[in-house]
C-alpha cells in the first residue's frame, strides 16, 4: 500500500514541489489550500482548509481518512511570512503569524495524533526555517513564531514517541517561492527611525528569496526523510552559509554574532 500524506499549504511553492514529487513516488497525496477553488491545475486533490479554523481542520483530516483509511505523513507546510520593525509592526498581524506559523500546526497535529496512535505509525513533518536559530532583524516575529514551532516539536517527539510515531522538524533556508508576495510587511513609513535600514533590509530579503534555491530540492529531502527507519530530530536544508550560519551561532559570542548580522543586514 502506497503511504498517504498529507501536506498543508500545498497549492503553491514547497508545498507543491513536495506533493508533487511524492506522487511521482507512488504516494497518495493529498493538499489543502484556504481557496482550493483557485487551483484548478493541481496534480493532486487540494482540499480546503484554513489552519487558523480548528472546524477545517478537523473535517479535512476526516475527509483523508474516510477516504484513504489512514494518514501516513502530515506535512505543517502552510505558513506565512512577516516583516517589519517590532515598534511599528501591528499586534494584530504578529497574532495572524504566531495564529498561522505555530497555532495552526499544533492544531493539525491534535487533530491527526487520534488516528496515527490508532494506526500505531505516523510521521509529523514541522516545516520551520533557517530564521528561526536567530533573531534576524525586521523578522523578528517570524523568526519567533518559527522558533516555538521548533521548541514545541521536541516536546511533543518525545509525548508520542511511544505510539510509534516520529515527528521532527526541517528548517529550510531561501528558495524561490512566492512566499515574498503573500506575507504582511509593515509598510517603509517617510521620516520613520527606521526608513532607511527597513528599506534596505526589505529589498535585500526579497533578492535572497527570488535568487533561492529550487523547491525541488526541499521535496527530495523530504521523501529521503519519509524513507528513513528513525529520522532525526532537526534538519536544515539549504545552501551552506545558510546551514554553517546556525554553527556560528552557537561557537561565537553572542555580541559578535550580532555584529555580523548587522554588518551583512547592513545596519
Amino acid at each position: 500500500m502506497s503511504k498517504v500524506v498529507l501536506i498543508t499549504g500545498g497549492s503553491s511553492g514547497i508545498g507543491k514541489a513536495i506533493g508533487e514529487f511524492l506522487l511521482q513516488k507512488g504516494f497518495t497525496v493529498y493538499g489543502t489550500s484556504r481557496n482550493p477553488e483557485n487551483n484548478t491545475n493541481s496534480l493532486f486533490p487540494l482540499l480546503q482548509l484554513d489552519v487558523r479554523k480548528v472546524e477545517t481542520i478537523q473535517k479535512t483530516i476526516a475527509e483523508v481518512i474516510q477516504k484513504s483509511g489512514r494518514v501516513d505523513v502530515v506535512i505543517n507546510n502552510a505558513g506565512v511570512g512577516i516583516t517589519g520593525p517590532i515598534e511599528e509592526t501591528p499586534t494584530d498581524e504578529m497574532r495572524n503569524n504566531f495564529e498561522t506559523n505555530f497555532f495552526g500546526p499544533i492544531e493539525v497535529i491534535k487533530s491527526v495524533l487520534p488516528q496515527m496512535r490508532e494506526q500505531k505509525s505516523g510521521l509529523i513533518i514541522n516545516i520551520t526555517s533557517i530564521a528561526a536559530y536567530m533573531g534576524l532583524p525586521f523578522r523578528g516575529i517570524y523568526s519567533s513564531s518559527k522558533a516555538a514551532l521548533e521548541i514545541i516539536t521536541e516536546s511533543i517527539s518525545m509525548e508520542v514517541k511511544s505510539f510509534g510515531i516520529n515527528v521532527v522538524n526541517v528548517a529550510p533556508g531561501d528558495f524561490a517561492t512566492n512566499i515574498a508576495s503573500g506575507r504582511y510587511h509593515a509598510p517603509v513609513i517617510e521620516g520613520s527611525a527606521y526608513e532607511s535600514n527597513y528599506g534596505n533590509t526589505l529589498k535585500q530579503m526579497d533578492e535572497h528569496v527570488d535568487s533561492g534555491s529550487n523547491p525541488n530540492e526541499m521535496a527530495f529531502a523530504i521523501y529521503q526523510i519519509i524513507n528513513e527507519k528513525k529520522p532525526k530530530l532537526h534538519y536544515k536544508i539549504g545552501v551552506f552559509m545558510q546551514r554553517f550560519s546556525i554553527i556560528l551561532k552557537r561557537i561565537l559570542p553572542d555580541r559578535i554574532y550580532e555584529a555580523m548580522l548587522m554588518n551583512h543586514y547592513k545596519l
